[in-house]
């Protein structure tokens, strides 16, 4: 008899215990619960707005926990071709950080954090393509990358909002040029650059030109000028001069006379110099007697 109520005993403390560790369950602070009942939905457990981590309790066999992740979540995008406005083709993936921030929402339409991020790579990848799509891949490269992710990101937070998301940040990984592309992007860069140059030169040698001209046109007038004044200074000495000589050649009309021809026959008896003249020549008057006569 005693055996027995032993047995019987055993029997109910274990299922008491049994009993008693359905009836609990523990939440990390990673974790926010959603407790089910016959499958559907009847509470949620910590989520993002509370601060309920710890021991809980739940009706046995009747209801169940599912958990989701309390914490930001990382998902990447895989590589995809992008056509830019100026009709380039872009490798383009990206890293979106999020959470669940509706964890009934997310639960009724997801499931769980893997289908999650499937339908969100989804939704990133046509985001993705519908904002490069209507800028240049220079302002995708190393232009405007700051106000893309931001356009991104609130377009892509608008979308994933019925899903129980919330977008945190997105960053393009990389942009690159697919292969095929890369020498002939290359070829019309480098043409593009030729061209600027040979701009540049022709600009350059049309200034070097005019410059030159007016330099030129300032040197004519200059050295214009400087005739004009160097003729009338001229004119003014030769004045100056002939009234001299003048006054000079008034007050002695002989001694002038005398002047005139020993310049004349300086002038003329150069070395090598033939003349042919008659001696008694009015030119050697002065040869003939000290007088002049």
């Amino acid at each position: 008899m005693k055996g027995a109520l032993g047995i019987i005993s055993a029997v109910l403390l274990g299922s008491a215990a049994f009993v008693g560790l359905n009836s609990i369950y523990t939440i990390s602070e990673r974790q926010q619960a959603i407790v089910l009942q016959f499958g559907a939905p009847v509470a949620v457990k910590n989520d993002i707005t509370k601060n309920e981590a710890g021991l809980h309790f739940k009706v046995p066999f009747i209801q169940n926990v599912e958990y989701l992740d309390r914490r930001n979540i990382g998902s990447e995008t895989d590589s995809q071709e992008v056509v830019t406005s100026d009709q380039e083709r872009l490798e383009v993936d990206a890293f979106v950080r999020w959470r669940i921030n509706n964890p009934l929402t997310f639960y009724q339409r997801l499931r769980n954090e893997r289908v999650g991020a499937d339908r969100l790579a989804t939704l990133t990848t046509g985001v993705l393509r519908a904002t490069l799509g209507d800028v240049s891949s220079k302002d995708i490269i190393s232009g405007q990358r700051a106000q893309l992710m931001s356009r991104i990101a609130q377009a892509l937070n608008a979308q994933a909002a019925d899903l129980g998301i919330q977008i945190i940040d997105v960053r393009i990984k990389r942009a690159d040029l697919p292969q095929a592309n890369s020498e002939r992007v290359f070829e019309r860069m480098r043409t593009e650059r030729q061209q600027q140059a040979a701009q540049f030169r022709a600009e350059g040698t049309e200034s070097s030109e005019r410059i030159r001209a007016e330099a030129d046109r300032q040197r004519t007038v200059a050295l214009a000028d400087a005739r004009e004044q160097s003729e009338i200074v001229r004119g003014t000495g030769d004045a100056e001069r002939n009234r001299i000589y003048a006054d000079a050649f008034g007050k002695d009309p002989e001694f002038a006379a005398f002047y005139r021809a020993m310049i004349a026959y300086d002038r003329s008896f150069q070395d090598g110099t033939p003349m042919v003249l008659s001696p008694d020549s009015e030119f050697f008057r002065y040869f003939n007697n000290g007088a002049g006569r």
